[in-house]
C-alpha cells in the first residue's frame, strides 16, 4: 500500500471524535499480546502496569522519532526467557526479581543506544547490503506466519479451554461454538473493510466492528449456556469480573508498578547477598536478545516504510527509531517490567485500515496510560474471549505476511541465488527453526524462528554473492 492509498497519512489529523475510535481500535489490536507477557511470566507481574508501560514507551518512541513513525510499542515476547531468568536468578531473594527486570531492560536499552550510535555515524547503507529486500521481505512474512498457529489456536478456544475438552483438534460443542465466534469476528472484519465506502468511517475501524460483533455472539451463546446450564456454550468467563479486585478499585485502585516492588528490595540488605553473580545472569539473559531484536526492529520498520511509502530508516533515521525503541523499553520496564518493541499488530492495523495518522498513535498511548487506572474498562477488555481475538489476529498476521511478500515482488526469483535465500528463510521460519542456549545458572537465551530464519538468510545471501560472475548488484531488483 502506498501513501496515496492511505485514507489518513502520517501528518493528517482526523477529528478528535474519530481519533478516539481509531485509538481504541489500535488498543484492541495490541491489547491481548501486551498483557499476555506479564500473564505468562507470572511472579506477581501486573497486566495493568504492562499496559501503562507500553503507553509510556510509545510516547518515548514518538518523541525520539519526531512523530514520524506511526506504530505502537507493546510488551516484547522476545525477552520472555530473559524475564524468567530475572526471577529465576533472584529465587530466594524476595523482590530482587522486579529490580532485575528494570536492570535487564537497561542492559538491553544500552545495546540499542550503542547500535543507534553506530548507525548515526556509519550510516545505514551497510544494513541495506547485509539485509536487502530478498532477505527482509521473507523475514517480514515469517513474522506474520510464525504467529499463525497462535491465531488459529485462539479461534479454536485453546487459549482458554475448559477441562472437558479432551485434546486439541477435538471438535466438540465448545470448540465448535468458539470457531463460530472466531469466524463471525473474522468475516465481519473482512466485510467491514471490503464493503464499506472507500473513505467511509467504518472502513477505518474494521477491527472495532469485528470485535463488537464477535463479543455479542459470544455473549448470546454464554447467556444460553447459563440458561441451559451447559458449560460448553459459555464462551465468556464472567469470573474475570468477579475476581477483578473491586475492593481496591473503590478505595483508589492503581496498577502495581514494577519500580514500586523493586524499591521494596532495598528494605532488606540480604537481598543483595548474591547481587554480583545476579548481574551477570541479567547481562547474559538480556544483552544477546537485544541484538536479535535489532534485526526484527529493522524488519518491522522496513515493512512499515513500505506501507506508508516513506523510508523510516532514512527519515527520521534508524538511529532515532533505535533510540526510541531502546529508551522506550527502559521506560516501559520501569513501570510494567517488560521490554517494549514495535508491534506487528499495530503495523497490520495501519495497513488494513489505511489510517497512518500519528495523532492516532499518540492518542492510543495516552489511552493505554489512562485506562490502566480504570479497572472497569481494563476488566471489560480482559473479558474479550480468545476466539474473538483469534479472528482478528488471522487478518492482522495475514497482512503482515503479505506485506513481506510484496517486498520481493520485484526481485528476480528466476535467479537461483535469490530463490535459495527466500526458500531458506521461509522454510526455516515456518518450520519453527528456533534454538535455546541454556547456561549452568539456569538462565537461557532463546533465538526465535524469526531470528534464526533471518540469520540463515543473511548467511546464504552472503554466500551466494560470491557466485557472481559480473558486476551485477546483490539481489538486484528487476
Amino acid at each position: 500500500m502506498s501513501a496515496n492509498k492511505l485514507i489518513y497519512d502520517v501528518e493528517d489529523k482526523p477529528s478528535w471524535g474519530k481519533t478516539i475510535v481509531f485509538a481504541l481500535q489500535q488498543l484492541l489490536a495490541i491489547m491481548a499480546a501486551t498483557i499476555a507477557v506479564p500473564m505468562i511470566v507470572g511472579n506477581g507481574m501486573s497486566t495493568s502496569a504492562a499496559l501503562f508501560g507500553a503507553g509510556v514507551g510509545t510516547i518515548v518512541y514518538l518523541l525520539f522519532t519526531k512523530s514520524k513513525s506511526p506504530v505502537f510499542l507493546g510488551s516484547s515476547f522476545a525477552f520472555l526467557g530473559s524475564m524468567f531468568a530475572a526471577f529465576g536468578g533472584a529465587a530466594g531473594y524476595g523482590t530482587l526479581g522486579f529490580l532485575g527486570l528494570i536492570i535487564g531492560a537497561i542492559f538491553a536499552g544500552l545495546v540499542y543506544v550503542a547500535l543507534a550510535l553506530v548507525c548515526k555515524f556509519a550510516g545505514t547503507k551497510w544494513i541495506s547490503k547485509l539485509m536487502p529486500a530478498v532477505v527482509i521481505g521473507p523475514t517480514v512474512a515469517i513474522i506474520g506466519l510464525s504467529l499463525s498457529g497462535n491465531a488459529v489456536a485462539n479461534v479454536f478456544g485453546y487459549g482458554d479451554v475448559p477441562s472437558f475438552v479432551a485434546s486439541e483438534g477435538t471438535i466438540n460443542l465448545h470448540v465448535g461454538m468458539c470457531i463460530i465466534v472466531g469466524l463471525v469476528t473474522l468475516l465481519t472484519v473482512i466485510a467491514t473493510s471490503v464493503f464499506s465506502k472507500p473513505k467511509g468511517f467504518l472502513r477505518l475501524i474494521p477491527f472495532v466492528v469485528g470485535i463488537v460483533a464477535g463479543y455479542l455472539v459470544a455473549l448470546a451463546l454464554t447467556g444460553i449456556g447459563y440458561g441451559l446450564d451447559n458449560d460448553a456454550l459459555k464462551i465468556i468467563d464472567f469470573n474475570i469480573f468477579k475476581n477483578a479486585g473491586w475492593d481496591k478499585f473503590i478505595g483508589g485502585w492503581c496498577p502495581e508498578f514494577t519500580f514500586i516492588k523493586a524499591f521494596e528490595t532495598f528494605k532488606d540488605s540480604n537481598n543483595f547477598a548474591n547481587f554480583g553473580p545476579y548481574l551477570g545472569t541479567l547481562a547474559v539473559a538480556y544483552i544477546p536478545v537485544a541484538f536479535v531484536v535489532f534485526a526484527e526492529h529493522i524488519a518491522d520498520h522496513k515493512n512499515l516504510s513500505t506501507i506508508i511509502d516513506r523510508d523510516l530508516l532514512e527519515e527520521p533515521g534508524l538511529h532515532r527509531t533505535l533510540l526510541g525503541d531502546g529508551v522506550g523499553s527502559m521506560a516501559g520496564a520501569f513501570f510494567g517490567g517488560a521490554c517494549n518493541t514495535t508491534y506487528g499488530e499495530s503495523v497490520g492495523c495501519v495497513a488494513i485500515s489505511g489510517n497512518a495518522s500519528i495523532r492516532t498513535i499518540w492518542t492510543t498511548a495516552v489511552m493505554a496510560i489512562v485506562l490502566s487506572f480504570f479497572l472497569p474498562f481494563s476488566t471489560l477488555l480482559a473479558s474479550i474471549p480468545t476466539p474473538v481475538m483469534g479472528g482478528v489476529c488471522i487478518a492482522l498476521y495475514g497482512f503482515i505476511a503479505v506485506s513481506g511478500l510484496k517486498m520481493i515482488q520485484n526481485v528476480d526469483l528466476g535467479d537461483n541465488r535469490n530463490l535459495f535465500v527466500v526458500s531458506v528463510i521461509l522454510i526455516a521460519g515456518v518450520g519453527g527453526f528456533a534454538m535455546k542456549f541454556v547456561f549452568p545458572n539456569a538462565s537461557y537465551i532463546q533465538l526465535t524462528e524469526v531470528a534464526c530464519a533471518l540469520i540463515l538468510g543473511i548467511i546464504v545471501n552472503v554466500m551466494v554473492g560470491f557466485a557472481r560472475k559480473d558486476k551485477e548488484q546483490p539481489n538486484e531488483e528487476k
